[in-house]
């Protein structure tokens, strides 16, 4: 997954370790004049001179000063901002050449600044894991904390009523079919309210996932209420004990009033414990863009990304938790019941630095 993205890491990754780890060679050639200075032989509970030029940003930016000392009597090398600021340019270009927002790219970049800038290593030792490090919490930050579905289900009281909303076509429907395949593997019991009665054909779909995974389907007529079909199917759930409600809705854009209204009333007659909002990551940025407005019109607990595997570049499944502040949950690799993965974010980030593609 994510080809192009770990190729643009693996190429910032590079650059930074020859950039920064050229540094302490030059760096005693610079300081060997002032080495019987007072700075360089300054006690540690000497304070260092007053530097009236610098505001308090600077401890973030080591001076010349600190930078002698480090180097003569702790052999340590300060990593200035100015020894990545190329580097960086780099990783904001190959960032938004994936796809991912510009919102997520300047929170990267920041958090690699911040955590780069000012931190020290040894001389002579390997500047690899200072450099992973940095783009690891920098890419962790903006991915969340994600969200264990198994967790979230035990930790309420059943049935736990799960609704998936999201636009028309993006694998919504087969995202219902792949979660509830991957909740009765793990041992939970699980019925499907069909819930798009709009759309021609799409309880038919719902029902044949259901027949084919021994999952039981509560349907209505097409064209019926979608709230009356999902209150139905909570009421099943109650009557014969099983853990999960598993909804699904008709496909909508944010602008599609009289759907939106019918979103808004289904959350009123079932209250569902999570709402996931369902989009494909090969849409991009359209996808960020069509979360966020989803988010502002109706709401989301959590987002499932379909399609992940036709998506080399990465940047909807790096940037969508960001933008709507909700956590990814899944992502779909493929067409069978089993193409779905938990979304855990430090996997995630560990495959994208684990090397070149």
């Amino acid at each position: 997954m994510f080809k192009a993205l770990k190729e643009k890491l693996f190429s910032v990754r590079q650059r930074l370790e020859t950039t920064i780890g050229e540094q302490p060679e030059a760096a005693p050639e610079d300081v060997s004049p002032v080495q019987d200075s007072p700075v360089s032989v300054s006690s540690p509970l000497t304070p260092e001179p007053v530097q009236p030029e610098e505001d308090s940003r600077e401890k973030k930016k080591p001076g010349f000063a600190q930078k002698v000392v480090s180097l003569v009597r702790d052999r340590e090398f300060i990593i200035s901002e100015k020894d990545i600021e190329d580097s960086l340019s780099d990783l904001e270009i190959g960032l938004l050449e994936s796809d991912v927002a510009f919102s997520a790219t300047d929170a990267i970049l920041t958090k690699v600044r911040e955590d780069l800038t000012g931190s020290k290593r040894k001389i002579g030792t390997s500047v690899d894991s200072v450099i992973t490090n940095a783009l690891s919490e920098a890419l962790l930050s903006v991915l969340g904390e994600g969200v264990n579905i198994l967790d979230f289900i035990t930790s309420r009281e059943k049935p736990v009523k799960i609704l998936f909303t999201g636009v028309n076509g993006t694998g919504k429907t087969t995202s219902v079919a792949k979660v509830a395949n991957y909740l009765t593997k793990n041992g939970l019991t699980v019925a499907i309210g069909a819930g798009d009665t709009f759309r021609a054909g799409a309880i038919e779909q719902i029902d044949v996932h259901g027949e084919r995974l021994g999952i039981k389907v509560i349907q209505h007529q097409e064209g019926s209420d979608p709230s009356a079909v999902l209150y139905d199917t909570v009421q099943y759930a109650k009557a014969h004990n099983i853990d999960v409600v598993l909804g699904d809705t008709a496909g909508r854009f944010h602008n599609r009033v009289n759907l939106m209204n019918q979103l808004a009333k289904i959350r009123r007659v079932i209250q569902p414990d999570l709402i996931v909002y369902v989009d494909e990551a090969v849409a991009g940025n359209d996808a960020v863009i069509r979360a966020e407005e989803f988010a502002k019109s109706v709401g989301m607990d959590a987002v499932m990304l379909t399609k992940v595997d036709m998506d080399p570049k990465g940047g909807a499944a790096i940037s969508i938790a960001h933008a709507v502040g909700k956590p990814l949950i899944f992502i779909g690799i493929g067409q069978g019941y089993d193409d779905i993965v938990p979304f855990e974010p430090k996997a995630i980030v560990a495959d994208l630095l684990a090397g070149e593609a």
